[in-house]
């Protein structure tokens, strides 16, 4: 008995210990979460890539009925990932941003609603940075089936969009148009000038994927192979797929550019002309400018290093 009282002793004064630690632990887990527990995120992400997963080695098949489809599945995962997206991120940049001066006529404005084919239009004062407005397609139908006089100025045509900035996120943007129904926004930099757009349809896309009406261009190919190891590209084209698809040193730069025609723009220090051939210097590829609006380039042809040229015939 004298033998077995120290460890009765001991194993007491274990177990006050561990039911000591599981009680701190618990109180931790209460007060600021369990950093093991998973979230209903990764829960689903799991359960897609599991199904993905099993689909893969069990081959192609439709799924059950009452079960996600593919695309379903993936719009599952745009909308776990669509909280992480700032405006910034999504919206349509500056430079692609078709608007209308102020002092435009509304013969103007029916012209330009003709050749883009948007639904809304933004009006700005001077330049970009100054958008005071937007006109719907629906106030010019109006006026063009002769239900309002036409006006001398677009100023009683002009509606608000939201302004916001381009630190936002998607999700809050999305709620926010929701609730206000209005289905424009103007994204705005540090500066409050404008950084790019937003509709409503953009938000939507960045769940269900591109919806293409029956007025949408088809799409057309970012980058195409040329012979002799050339390469022609729209100037939008992220200079990651440049990287990735080409050469990825002339994804190599420190400024903060995201296209291709932003990295033309950084080299000349302005907007190239057309015909002017650019070197990039970390790369050795040549960019020559095929078009340009004077605003941006719009239309590059990328010609390889000699080096590489040479390595080619070899």
């Amino acid at each position: 008995m004298a033998e077995g009282s120290p460890k009765d002793g001991n194993g007491s004064k274990e177990s006050d210990s561990s039911n000591e630690g599981g009680l701190w632990s618990g109180i931790k887990a209460l007060l600021f979460g369990d950093g093991e527990s998973t979230t209903l995120r990764q829960e689903l992400e799991e359960a897609l890539d599991e199904y993905d997963e099993e689909e893969q080695d069990e081959g192609a098949s439709p799924p059950a009925k009452g079960d996600l489809s593919a695309i379903e599945r993936q719009m599952v995962r745009n909308l776990l990932h669509f909280s992480e997206h700032t405006v910034d991120d999504v919206a349509v940049p500056r430079a692609d941003i078709i608007a209308i001066e102020e002092k435009a006529s509304f013969a103007d404005l029916a012209a330009l609603f003709a050749e883009a084919g948007h639904s809304r239009i933004p009006v700005y004062r001077d330049t970009l940075d100054t958008i005071v407005g937007m006109v719907h397609i629906r106030d010019a139908f109006a006026i063009l089936a002769g239900k309002s006089p036409v006006p001398d100025t677009l100023a009683p045509l002009i509606r608000q969009p939201l302004y916001v900035p381009e630190s936002m996120g998607a999700l809050d943007l999305l709620a926010e148009m929701r609730a206000k129904r209005t289905h424009l926004a103007i994204v705005l930099d540090e500066y409050s000038g404008t950084e790019g757009l937003l509709t409503f349809e953009d938000l939507v896309e960045e769940i269900v994927g591109d919806v293409e009406d029956e007025h949408d261009d088809a799409p057309e190919a970012m980058l195409v192979p040329l012979e002799g190891g050339l390469w022609e590209a729209d100037a939008r084209a992220e200079l990651d797929d440049v990287a990735e698809e080409i050469d990825e040193k002339l994804g190599d730069i420190d400024e903060d550019v995201d296209t291709l025609g932003g990295l033309a723009f950084i080299i000349a220090g302005r907007v190239p002309e057309p015909g002017e051939i650019l070197d990039h210097e970390q790369s050795g590829w040549k960019l020559e400018i095929l078009a340009s609006d004077g605003r941006r380039v719009t239309r590059l042809r990328l010609h390889p290093p000699v080096e590489k040229v040479l390595d080619e015939e070899d």
